[in-house]
């Protein structure tokens, strides 16, 4: 009898502790800035979830950090399996826009994005030997105006660093931990380190990235990674040289994106660390001298690769000492990121890996950790996890591979080669420009200007898609919609 009380005042704790969270705990506000009309929510958790859970999340990437911040803070117990030895400086230059960038300042990032992040004024798509400008889009303050949020330029290190310090309160850390296999037993799966030891919990999220050990367990057989036929170098080098010379000098007092598109090639450059930096990424195509996926690269072949090219870009690759060489490698979309146990899942590269392209391979994987904590952040019983992971897979997975399969499309538009194609693109983006700089000049221009364009950066349409979603908001839509039923299907067992 004592057993049965004692059940049924959990039950009814739980209930009242989920209720609460819905309609008071819950905080959600509306702030309109003076320049925006877009409405900025935040959400905040205030007790956490009321069913608090194991949680194993494999890769201390931005997927994993992004993922471990909220689903700590909701209460569960995170563990973070990395095999790093250490977490140090990584990378290059990434992309934020505004669809991530809203949900890293709910979390209290926005001083330190300022500081160390770049607004770019605007993106230009430029002619590869004259730098001719043939396409626009314009950033700054009106991207802030029209969806809520900056768009941010930033070192991968330095939103690493913020993020980390920002997750690290809210889980266990362990570096120089390598997974070998998961195991998706229900409802405790577990996963096997390279020590032997075996670590279990109720949900595992794979954050590990495009070689990841977790994707091994959904998938049946060989799933090997596709190279594109491109590779990139990378480099990112101080800007104090720029200022002796009037043509580089505009690079950094009119910080913008430029992306120089070419026959089978395209390099794209910002600023980076409050003007400090400047960020070179050089896309050719992959001669396949070099097995691994990075590797240092050599400098006079990436000269003698791009002869002829701008020579305001010429003279910022004739600084370059040294730069790193990546290949570029593409994987069809998985049909799901879930596995059929109901407690093993995927976020980020893992599941959808990113070519370069649309500059939405972070903004993605950081989307998805803002889905699958928000989610988890409202569990009340633990027979919940498989249909909160199919919810996650549901509300990510058209968003995700269509990004993915965006991205990867951009690669021939990028890459026309002198000729019809390239004169259609070019017109249509030149057309676009020039309905962009009406806009900015006052005039109107209607909705339906601009119509579809192959560079889907400039496609109105397509940017609004990107940059106006919200992961939070969402969440909340789906839930008003469908959360009863989750709540509802819970299975309830009372022994007496």
């Amino acid at each position: 009898m004592f057993a049965f009380i004692t059940k049924l005042f959990e039950l009814i704790r739980t209930y009242i502790a989920y209720f609460l969270q819905s309609s008071q705990t819950r905080q959600i506000e509306y702030n309109r800035t003076a320049e925006s009309t877009a409405p900025v929510l935040f959400i905040v958790f205030q007790d956490g979830a009321p069913c608090k859970l194991d949680v194993i999340i494999v890769g201390c990437g931005l997927a994993g950090l992004c993922a471990a911040y909220p689903l700590g803070k909701a209460g569960h117990r995170v563990t973070m399996l990395e095999v790093a030895p250490a977490l140090g400086e990584i990378g290059a230059g990434i992309q934020l826009g505004p669809n991530v960038a809203r949900t890293l300042i709910r979390w209290g990032l926005k001083d330190k994005l300022d500081e160390l992040a770049v607004k770019p004024r605007a993106i230009s798509f430029r002619r590869f030997d004259t730098g001719e400008r043939i396409g626009l889009d314009i950033f700054g303050d009106k991207v802030e105006k029209d969806y809520g949020a900056p768009y941010y330029n930033i070192h991968r290190a330095d939103i690493h660093r913020l993020l980390t310090e920002l997750a690290l309160p809210w889980m266990n850390l362990r570096l120089n931990t390598r997974v070998v296999s998961v195991s998706t037993d229900a409802p405790r799966p577990h996963v096997v380190l390279e020590s032997g030891e075996i670590v279990h919990a109720d949900v595992i999220i794979g954050a590990d990235g495009v070689r990841s050990t977790v994707r091994n367990s959904l998938v049946d057989g060989p799933d090997n990674p596709t190279p594109t036929g491109d590779a990139a170098w990378r480099a990112t080098l101080s800007t104090e040289k720029f200022m002796d010379d009037p043509d580089l000098r505009e690079l950094v007092e009119n910080p913008e994106a430029n992306i120089w598109m070419g026959p089978r090639m395209h390099i794209v450059g910002y600023c980076l660390r409050d003007l400090k930096e400047y960020n070179l990424v050089m896309l050719h195509p992959d001669d396949e001298s070099v097995e691994s996926w990075t590797s240092a690269g050599d400098v006079e072949k990436m000269l003698r690769t791009y002869e002829g090219w701008d020579p305001r870009l010429r003279k910022i690759q004739a600084m370059i000492k040294s730069i790193m060489l990546s290949r570029l490698v593409v994987r069809l979309p998985l049909k799901t990121w879930v596995h059929s146990s109901g407690h093993v899942a995927l976020i980020g590269d893992a599941c959808h890996p990113m070519l370069p392209y649309r500059a939405q391979g972070a903004a993605m994987a950081i989307e998805d950790a803002i889905v699958m904590g928000n989610l988890f952040s409202r569990i009340t019983d633990k027979s919940q996890i498989p249909a909160l992971l199919q919810a996650y897979e549901t509300l990510r997975y058209d968003r995700a591979t269509g990004t993915q399969l965006t991205a990867l499309s951009l690669q021939k538009v990028f890459h026309h080669p002198d000729g019809p194609e390239q004169q259609e693109r070019d017109a249509a983006m030149r057309q676009a420009m020039e309905l962009t700089l009406k806009e900015a000049r006052g005039e109107h221009v209607p909705a339906d200007a601009y119509g579809k364009n192959p560079n889907a950066w400039v496609d109105k349409a397509k940017k609004t898609a990107q940059m106006g979603y919200d992961a939070d908001e969402a969440v909340e839509e789906w839930w008003a919609e469908h959360g009863a039923s989750i709540v509802g299907a819970k299975e309830i067992t009372i022994q007496t």
